[in-house]
């Protein structure tokens, strides 16, 4: 999986102007928790190469960037959990889940 590492508060509003083209997704992981490695080593083990054409994938460190959690809360109206993914389209979120509920299968039935 390519990440787009999500590291500055201007790349949301970028997040945002791209979503009206192609769906984005946000994972938020916190390298302090077990459940959000689970999480997102369950979302690699079935990320395909070809899912990069159908979305733009983000990927947000809780530890180093909290800060952008927060205007992330703030901007898409999706209260912080930790781990998170929130799909965006049209510069909405239109779905987010956290902890064991991520769904790699729901999410790409989302997209």
């Amino acid at each position: 999986m390519n990440w787009n590492k999500l590291t500055t508060s201007k790349q949301l509003e970028e997040i945002k102007a791209l979503s009206h083209s192609k769906p984005v997704l946000i994972f938020k992981h916190s390298s302090r928790c077990s459940i959000s490695s689970m999480s997102l080593d369950r979302l690699l083990r079935n990320w395909k190469a070809e899912d990069s054409e159908k979305v733009t994938p983000f990927f947000l460190d809780l530890i180093s960037y909290r800060s952008i959690s927060d205007q992330i809360e703030e901007i898409f109206k999706v209260p912080h959990e930790s781990p998170q993914v929130l799909l965006i389209k049209e510069g909405k979120a239109v779905y987010d889940e956290s902890h064991f509920s991520i769904s790699y299968p729901v999410i790409m039935e989302k997209i």
